[in-house]
């Protein structure tokens, strides 16, 4: 991974998420898939790095 590699980030609610810039602030994050979704669109995968403010 490219060390200057940016995370961009829009969920609000969520701690690690830096309104100032639109960025997540962790140096990763893990991706999981949506139980139960099976659309072949972006909504299979979710944030499993995500923690409410």
């Amino acid at each position: 991974m490219d060390k200057n590699q940016k995370i961009n980030c829009t969920v609000e609610s969520c701690v690690y998420q830096d309104s100032e810039t639109a960025r997540c602030t962790l140096q990763a994050i893990q991706v999981q898939p949506t139980q139960d979704c099976k659309t072949r669109k972006a909504d299979e995968s979710m944030c499993g790095s995500y923690e409410c403010e």
